[in-house]
């Protein structure tokens, strides 16, 4: 088993600016920092590093996305209005997405980084990759960022392994707490990708991921909204993957899995209200890799998105590419009990009314 591992420095040069979480300063907010700071992406790699577990992965490097891949995605009028703030002094690219000068290259490697991961998969010479990219993706829309995504990382590389790789099926499983929306619109109506979305229910983009979104036109069907209520931990998550995540993969057959892999819904998160821990990303890992063996021989490439808590995120991160890699590092989770032990991990009734009301659309496949 071998894995991938996409990093670049240059990624942690991304400036999201002084704010008070998500907040501009100003009034009687006291300036802060973004809340999607560079910590919690740098801790991982750190500790992958301290882990040893760096060691044991395949560097894969990293090129800039072209104009071309980026338009696959997003209009041309976008790209332009960026790379001009981008030159100067940085700006909004959209919802919550501030962004420094240069960012816009800084992006264009976040999204490259992505493709080359999946090119080292399709290419053979790793089983699986990850790619601890940065900024994040899977918010961002067709002209305009959001949710702190200034281009559809995923979607981008998606597109790519169809239109380049000539592949005819993918699938998207989205552990975000956030809802997927910039990938749920780039295959909207595309019946080439199965996009799956396991999120908080209406957390963040609000009013957004609700069950009844189910693609449209040749895509109808082929989009899978699972939004959980606040609180769910890991029986919820578990039970989701067995009884919709799983069987909807193995009804779609994909020849790739792309998971864009946030850690909000981790407990403690301060944008996410789930409990989910190091062995429930451990566990979630392990079902994805045995479908993916069924269905793709292996075939899983996973892109970083959120995860806001830099002392828990290292874990949940460390937990998925041990099992990626098939290594264990011998370091444990010191978090691991204390939310293991929180009230509520256990399937409750009204947790699982929302999973079954998912199973249905397993029917529209």
């Amino acid at each position: 088993m071998s894995t991938g591992f996409v990093w670049h420095e240059i990624y942690m040069w991304h400036d999201t600016g002084t704010h008070a979480g998500i907040m501009p300063p100003g009034g009687p907010v006291q300036p802060y920092e973004h809340a999607e700071n560079p910590d919690t992406k740098r801790r991982i790699r750190n500790l992958l590093e301290v882990s040893g577990l760096l060691d044991k992965l395949v560097p894969v490097v990293a090129s800039k996305a072209t104009e071309e891949q980026l338009l696959r995605v997003h209009t041309r009028e976008y790209l332009q209005r960026l790379c001009t703030m981008s030159d100067e002094t940085g700006g909004d690219a959209g919802a919550f997405t501030p962004f420094g000068k240069d960012s816009y290259e800084i992006a264009r490697l976040s999204a490259g980084g992505v493709i080359a991961a999946v090119d080292a998969v399709l290419d053979a010479k790793v089983n699986n990759a990850y790619a601890l990219v940065r900024p994040p993706g899977h918010h961002a829309l067709a002209d305009m960022g959001m949710g702190f995504c200034l281009f559809c990382n995923g979607a981008v590389a998606g597109l790519h392994a169809l239109e380049a790789r000539g592949l005819e099926r993918i699938a998207f499983v989205d552990w975000d707490v956030h809802h997927g929306n910039g990938t749920q619109a780039a295959f909207w109506e595309d019946p080439r990708a199965l996009t799956i979305s396991v999120h908080q229910e209406n957390c963040f983009p609000p009013d957004s991921g609700p069950i009844e979104d189910n693609g449209a036109g040749p895509g109808e069907g082929f989009n899978i909204n699972i939004p959980l209520p606040p609180g769910s931990g890991t029986g919820a998550y578990d039970a989701v993957f067995d009884r919709v995540v799983v069987p909807a993969l193995k009804a779609y057959r994909p020849q790739l899995i792309m998971v864009p892999s946030g850690f909000d819904a981790g407990a403690h998160d301060p944008l996410g209200r789930m409990q989910m821990h190091s062995g429930g990303y451990r566990s979630l890992t392990q079902k994805l890799m045995v479908a993916a063996e069924e269905l793709c021989k292996g075939h899983i490439v996973m892109c970083h998105e959120g995860g806001y808590n830099a002392p828990t995120v290292p874990f949940f991160a460390l937990a998925v590419m041990e099992e990626l890699a098939g290594e264990l590092s011998g370091v444990d989770d010191p978090f691991l009990d204390l939310m293991a032990g929180l009230g509520g991990q256990e399937l409750q009734p009204h947790q699982d009314e929302a999973i079954q009301r998912a199973e249905s659309l397993l029917a529209n496949l």
